[in-house]
């Protein structure tokens, strides 16, 4: 016996753009080398800064189809590719799976490198 199986749809359901960014920067953080998910423009100061400053993740929707930019400063001494590439597969399958939507792309701007917290100061 050949059954087939029909789902029915009661409404609509829409993620914002906001929510993927708000995935995207969750799934940065958590890996090794990131320092911060960040939304500063580094080279402004003062009052151009403020005019200057970026979103930390931009997000491009196109039907059910996402491209995706973040800016970050990473630690000293990370591999800026090897941190990148890991970055763009973690933002890419944690939108995908709490999604269900397809990022085409994940588009790195390092913008900064950080020291890590526990380094000691140099003198």
């Amino acid at each position: 016996m050949n059954e087939n199986v029909t789902r029915e749809t009661v409404g609509n359901l829409k993620i914002s753009e906001d929510v993927l960014a708000t995935i995207a920067q969750f799934a940065a953080q958590e890996v090794e080398g990131v320092a911060a998910v960040t939304t500063e423009n580094k080279n402004f100061s003062g009052l151009l800064a403020k005019a200057a400053k970026q979103h930390p993740v931009h997000i491009e929707l196109n039907g059910d189809i996402a491209t995706v930019e973040l800016f970050l400063d990473l630690y000293q001494g990370a591999s800026i590719p090897d941190v990148s590439l890991a970055v763009q597969n973690g933002v890419k399958s944690a939108i995908q799976n709490m999604t269900g939507i397809t990022v085409s792309k994940v588009d790195i701007v390092v913008q900064g490198i950080a020291q890590p917290a526990d380094a000691a100061p140099q003198s």
